[in-house]
């Protein structure tokens, strides 16, 4: 017996994450388009990979919003209407806005703001976009976290998931558009409103942040 593990659908766990993290990659990186089908038998022949380990993968990304399965017809890479993902957008601004209000003034900002700074830090110091993307959506999940409600987390969670695939369009769309510094400036904005330890203040950052997401929503539609 090796030590690879299992993931519990008793296939080794390295190939599931493997392909798991392939599959995601080229959703995010835009190599599948929104609404594009996915077929297993390409794929399987691109990855080097059998059935199983694939369609574990195509599970896993599912349950994060990146996948779609279609009765009878496979699956495709997870397609959400402007609509959908502005009401998303909109739901991550609710939740954000309550964990402020809840959790400032903190009694140690320092200490109380160190995961805010360190995913701030992993967007500057990126190696690529998908490692940006990441730590974009670690950035927003630091932020509810300072409210210490479990089940505020708990509601966000599948919300940015979900929203995966639109924040990496929008910094790509920004980084295009406009300069590559300038998403992480934005949330850096968010990060030295939080410092000043004043909800109004923040509140009011984070009203400006969400705006503009809407706005480059609207240029990729």
């Amino acid at each position: 017996m090796g030590s690879q593990g299992s993931d519990g659908s008793g296939l080794p766990a390295t190939l599931v994450e493997l392909s798991t993290q392939r599959l995601r990659d080229a959703i995010l990186r835009g190599a599948l388009q929104p609404g594009e089908k996915i077929v297993e038998e390409q794929l399987c022949a691109d990855f080097g990979i059998s059935r199983a380990p694939l369609r574990e993968a195509l599970r896993l990304l599912a349950q994060q919003g990146l996948v779609e399965h279609l009765p009878r017809r496979g699956s495709r890479v997870a397609e959400w209407s402007p609509t959908d993902i502005l009401q998303l957008f909109a739901l991550r601004h609710v939740l954000e806005r309550h964990a402020v209000q809840t959790a400032l003034p903190l009694a140690d900002p320092a200490t109380a703001l160190h995961p805010v700074r360190i995913a701030l830090d992993g967007m500057h110091d990126a190696a690529d976009d998908l490692a940006r993307d990441d730590a974009h959506r670690v950035f927003h999940a630091a932020v509810v976290e300072l409210a210490d409600n479990r089940q505020l987390n708990i509601t966000l969670e599948p919300i940015l998931l979900k929203l995966q695939l639109p924040m990496a369009i929008n910094l790509r769309s920004e980084a295009r558009h406009h300069h590559a510094e300038d998403g992480v400036a934005r949330h850096r904005d968010i990060l030295t409103a939080l410092e000043t330890n004043d909800a109004a203040t923040v509140l009011a950052a984070l009203e400006g942040h969400g705006h503009l997401d809407y706005l480059d929503l609207g240029a990729h539609r």
